[in-house]
């Protein structure tokens, strides 16, 4: 069976391979600078230019030639992470800690 394609097909097939290609450019690309998208780009593959930002890039996203958002992975904490067990041996309790004071009883039996 012999097919007939149209300029039309031909056309659009152009297009993908084009799209094609410059998104693996964008991918590829390791430039310490900030990678400049438009917003139409951004949108149609945003999970793979969420993937970049988390790897450490910066992406400026445009519209119309002017930056309207910039991503990039978000500040190290400062924050010391919490160690499980730190302070093992250093908490002690008292022997009377479970015991109610005798100040505290009374206080609580009298009459309001």
């Amino acid at each position: 069976m012999h097919r007939k394609f149209s300029t039309s097909s031909f056309c659009v097939h152009d297009m993908m391979t084009q799209k094609e290609e410059t998104m693996s450019q964008h991918l590829s690309d390791n430039a310490p600078s900030p990678q400049k998208i438009g917003v139409r780009e951004f949108r149609g593959n945003l999970t793979a230019y969420l993937r970049q930002v988390r790897q450490g890039r910066t992406i400026l996203v445009t519209s119309h030639d002017q930056v309207v958002a910039e991503l990039r992975p978000p500040a190290p904490s400062y924050r010391p992470r919490r160690q499980p067990g730190a302070l093992r041996g250093r908490i002690r309790m008292s022997e009377d800690f479970d015991q109610t004071p005798l100040d505290v009883l009374e206080s609580m039996e009298r009459d309001l």
